[in-house]
């Protein structure tokens, strides 16, 4: 038999397995964990080192801090145990409602807490009746978010039941022009990208202003240039700023947090995990989602084209969350990148690390895994009446579960 007639036999060989079977699939592999430091593999541990130099470092005036802003460094709110993971720091936003009529506060909804002199100060106005407290978010696994395909999240949505059904926004990518995606960084989803997101905080936080991001912010609406004394944009160099590029490649770079593993092979642990699944909490808090394909590009193929490599492709990750935006009756009253039903939303916080956390919920008012679930409501109340009607002896198991993530 000659080769090419050998070629066509094997050809038809592995339809007639694809017709019987199907189409072959690769089995996806766990993303690695850890509170240690080290890359994921996105990059050489000697990169991620610098970048977490660059994630650590303290911005100065010089640097152009502010010259409103809420933090001088990104570890400042992102840093327990490790850099990049959450940490007990939260941000203040206010907003305006008369009567049904919704109003940002001139300079958006962002109150930042510090400034570099005392005459730029801001401050809470008695027109703004909406206040509400954000937590810091954890970072670690994003890398393994941003990752994430559209279609999973319609498919996780369609799983969801009827009036539990998670709410996405599309969101612009800053670096893409012209470009969206799924919202899924942010407690509004406001971001979709690494970069973006990179961008957006330098500039909100920290008030260092880069290409994606050129503009200082205002001091409650009123101009700071008068105290601004670097030109902007004052991250330069690299794709989209050299320290916005470093953040990104950090982020994308992190484990994803990892389990208390003595914890979790416990009797109650294991109970609990069962419990978190029956009674319906796992509706939102998703316990084990995909990433897309190696070599999957997102954003186009200009200079914000985004491939998932090796490192992020094919991975199982367990965030027990969606990343979408759910009303559960904590919603935080701002209305940011979506629509004016989003007032009362806010994304589903991924409960890996819960273990790391002392005050949770959105605004961080909420200092017991008890009182955190019974301040669900709504879309969550038919979850919480069966979290209300078990033993207190599951009550427990479940709650030490939650411990072990």
């Amino acid at each position: 038999m000659n080769k090419k007639w050998s070629r066509k036999l094997m050809l038809a060989d592995a339809l007639v397995l694809v017709l019987l079977v199907g189409p072959l699939v690769y089995a996806a592999t766990e993303a690695p964990a850890g509170f240690d430091n080290l890359t994921n593999g996105f990059t050489t541990q000697a990169q991620f080192d610098l970048d977490l130099a660059t994630f650590d470092e303290f911005e100065l005036i010089d640097d152009g801090l502010g010259p409103v802003y809420n933090a001088q460094a990104c570890r400042e709110c992102h840093q327990n145990p490790v850099s990049g993971a959450t940490s007990q720091m939260t941000e203040l936003r206010v907003a305006r409602l008369n009567g049904n009529i919704y109003t940002d506060r001139p300079g958006g909804s962002l109150i930042n807490d510090r400034a570099i002199n005392p005459a730029i100060q801001e401050r809470v106005a008695g027109e703004d009746n909406i206040n509400t407290f954000r937590t810091s978010l954890n970072l670690l696994g994003d890398g393994f978010v941003e990752a994430i395909a559209e279609a999973t999240f319609t498919s996780i949505k369609n799983l969801q039941p009827t009036g539990m059904k998670g709410t996405t926004v599309t969101v612009p990518i800053l670096e893409a022009p012209g470009f969206t995606r799924i919202g899924r960084f942010g407690w509004k989803d406001q971001q979709a990208s690494l970069i973006s997101f990179a961008a957006d905080a330098y500039k909100n936080e920290m008030g260092i202003t880069s290409p994606l991001q050129a503009t200082e912010n205002t001091s409650n609406g009123a101009s700071v240039a008068a105290f601004d004394t670097v030109a902007d944009p004052e991250d330069t160099g690299g794709s989209f700023g050299a320290d916005v590029d470093a953040f990104a490649r950090f982020m994308r770079s992190l484990k994803v947090p990892p389990r208390d593993t003595a914890l979790a092979a416990t009797a109650d642990a294991i109970t609990g995990s069962n419990l978190f699944t029956s009674i319906g909490c796992a509706n939102c808090h998703r316990t084990t989602i995909t990433t897309s394909p190696t070599g999957t590009v997102f954003n186009g193929t200009g200079a914000g084209k985004f491939t998932v490599t090796a490192a992020l492709g094919d991975r199982n990750i367990h965030p027990y969350g969606d990343f979408m935006l759910h009303d559960v009756g904590t919603g935080d009253g701002i209305i940011q990148v979506g629509p004016t039903s989003t007032f009362f939303m806010v994304r589903t916080p991924p409960l890996w690390g819960l273990r790391t956390r002392s005050r949770m919920m959105h605004d961080g008012e909420d200092l017991t895994r008890n009182n955190s679930i019974l301040r669900h409501t709504d879309e969550a109340e038919p979850v919480i009446q069966n979290y209300i009607n078990l033993s207190l002896t599951q009550k427990n198991q479940l709650i030490t579960f939650l411990n072990s993530l």
